[in-house]
């Protein structure tokens, strides 16, 4: 099954980027189709791999900060090629 998962860590902290930047760099390293942009990471493929790879990027990027949140949404399809027709 195919699933599409939109991520916004939000650290609450000082000095948050780092925990950002690395938590983005381990989706890019996973050989999945992650797409970026100012407000969001987003990440398509395989349930199962996704949801694999996030339950330990998560974890890490929890224990790399001292409080933060996790916005995560998820769709039953990939949708890696959507393009807006309007």
């Amino acid at each position: 099954m195919q699933i599409s998962v939109e991520l916004t860590l939000t650290p609450i902290q000082d000095n948050y980027e780092p925990a950002i930047i690395d938590f983005i760099k381990k989706l890019r390293a996973s050989g999945l189709t992650i797409k970026e942009n100012p407000l969001s990471t987003q990440v398509y493929g395989d349930y199962d791999q996704v949801m694999q790879l996030l339950n330990i990027e998560i974890k890490a990027a929890f224990e790399a900060i001292e409080r933060g949140l996790i916005h995560v949404k998820i769709v039953k399809s990939n949708l890696s090629d959507y393009a807006a027709d309007f």
